[in-house]
């Protein structure tokens, strides 16, 4: 059956501001109160009185302006345009991608396909930082422009599944999951232009903000040989094409017998997806891929000014390029550490509650870019991030550490939850037992004789047979401990759980 386009969060939030200027018109004043009674509006604040009238031309493109403007403009658009260069160069490398593949640890496959994996990702794997162990990834990436997308969905029966799909602002614009109680069929991806004739068949329609979109579906598998052969079967039923492939049948993917080719060796950082030499040559293209969101036109008119200003003036040009450098270094580099951001909770751990609907908030958007970027909505993944131990001392393989949670007091969830451990550089490590998290999907971890769960994170294998049951292996140097909440219970949501300390033994 024919299904009318889904609104998406832009115009919801448009339509709320456009009943608050009406309110201004009519002679009444938006409340605070009201703006945050809406869950989609990231920035509970009314208009200004004098948003109603017509925003004034952008910039005199006539005016001569100085260096110290446009380097001053460079490196805030460097900022909150981070996330957006880091997609766009995502889909440029996917968009030379030719075949569905597996080139050594990393997925493959052309603009508008996915691929599978058919296990854990590999400790190898450099392209997303924070990778987990929990569930099997897919990953593609939609090319909107091109064309709307359809996204397949399997009946994974009692698993638990979510899809991620985000547009160029790292936004989650689809709600598919089992949290969401999504019924078996196939879903549509659109652009923020596409004014096309839905197919019958098709249950649920999805608009993006942008042209550019990135799927990465997660299904979740216990860490036992009988439950990765139990779930190869499932896995076969995920898919994506383009919309003009679309039949009304389930198309099936053999993963397994996808090509493979030799791997590049891997490196020890994420693949440098932002080059501040090369930034504001990408930038007119990427800002044109997602239109302004509402309010943010004055943002996107000031930094195109200066732009087209660096066009004929290689002063300018080298001034931004010289300032982009600068908040790379001193701005965009330290959100990498957890502990330099987020909402600081007991124990030094810390945690965000705006996760993938990230809105105008564009300072935690650009730190979750750079230290572990796309991540869940809060109601499908809450995220626990840790480089401290319980004193404040920095996580370091020349102690042990220990993780206890009281008798029922691990992560309250629907789904499943996990503890992982990432070297400095936010990656798996290779280790003696090939253990990179423990949780839920681990069924010989041993509890306490009061019922509580210890965790022991060292580096050297314990000689206690049942410390060693539930030993996370550290990686050498300094690490960060990462707790995963897969549909999080309202305890997880609101705060009223958070994590124990981790304690120096």
């Amino acid at each position: 059956m024919t299904t009318d386009v889904d609104t998406d969060r832009r115009n919801i939030l448009l339509t709320g501001t456009t009943l608050a200027i009406a309110s201004v018109l009519a002679g009444g004043v938006p409340s605070v109160a009201n703006a945050e009674t809406s869950s989609l509006n990231p920035q509970p604040l009314p208009p200004s009185p004098e948003w109603a009238r017509a925003l004034p031309p952008g910039p005199d493109a006539r005016v001569r302006i100085t260096e110290a403007y446009a380097a001053h403009v460079a490196r805030d658009s460097f900022f909150w345009a981070w996330p957006l260069v880091n997609m766009y160069n995502r889909r440029l490398a996917f968009s030379k991608m030719t075949e569905q593949r597996y080139a050594g640890p990393l997925l493959e496959a052309p603009l508008n396909r996915l691929t599978m994996l058919t296990d854990y990702v590999n400790p190898e794997e450099r392209n997303v930082a924070c990778p987990n162990q929990d569930v099997v990834y897919g990953l593609g990436i939609a090319a909107l422009d091109v064309s709307p997308v359809v996204v397949q969905v399997p009946d994974f029966g009692d698993r638990f599944w979510v899809y991620q799909i985000v547009d160029l602002r790292t936004d989650s614009f689809v709600q598919l999951g089992k949290m969401y109680r999504t019924m078996p069929g196939f879903y549509l991806l659109v652009g923020p232009r596409w004014n096309g004739e839905v197919p019958k068949g098709i249950t649920r329609v999805f608009r993006a903000s942008s042209n550019t979109g990135l799927v990465a579906p997660r299904i979740f598998q216990d860490d036992t040989p009988q439950d990765k052969q139990a779930i190869q079967g499932v896995l076969t039923g995920i898919s994506m094409y383009p919309l003009a492939e679309y039949d009304g049948r389930m198309k099936i993917n053999e993963w397994s017998k996808l090509p493979r080719i030799p791997g590049g060796p891997p490196g020890e950082e994420e693949t440098r997806w932002v080059i501040p030499e090369k930034f504001f040559d990408e930038l007119p293209a990427v800002l044109a891929d997602a239109p302004p969101l509402a309010g943010e036109e004055a943002r996107y008119s000031q930094v195109l000014a200066v732009l087209a200003a660096a066009k004929d003036n290689a002063k300018i040009k080298q001034a931004m390029i010289e300032a982009a450098k600068d908040a790379d270094e001193k701005l965009v580099t330290p959100l990498f550490q957890f502990r330099n951001y987020g909402q600081q909770l007991s124990y030094n751990w810390s945690t965000i509650s705006n996760e993938s609907a990230f809105g105008a908030d564009y300072f935690t958007r650009t730190a979750v870019a750079k230290s572990n970027i796309l991540v869940n909505s809060p109601n499908e993944t809450k995220y626990f991030y840790q480089d401290l131990d319980a004193s404040g001392a920095r996580l370091n393989n020349a102690s042990r550490y220990t993780v206890t949670f009281a008798k029922d007091g691990t992560p309250p969830v629907n789904g499943f939850w996990s503890l992982s451990i990432y070297n400095e550089h936010h990656f798996f490590i290779a280790n003696a037992i090939n253990r990179f998290s423990v949780g839920t999907k681990n069924k010989d971890l041993k509890p306490n004789a009061d019922g509580s769960l210890t965790i022991y994170v060292q580096t050297d294998a314990p000689a206690d047979p049942v410390q060693r049951a539930n030993w996370l292996p550290a990686p050498k140097g300094d690490f960060s401990l990462y707790v995963r909440a897969y549909w999080p219970k309202a305890e997880v949501v609101d705060g009223s759980w958070t994590p124990p300390p981790v304690q120096r033994a």
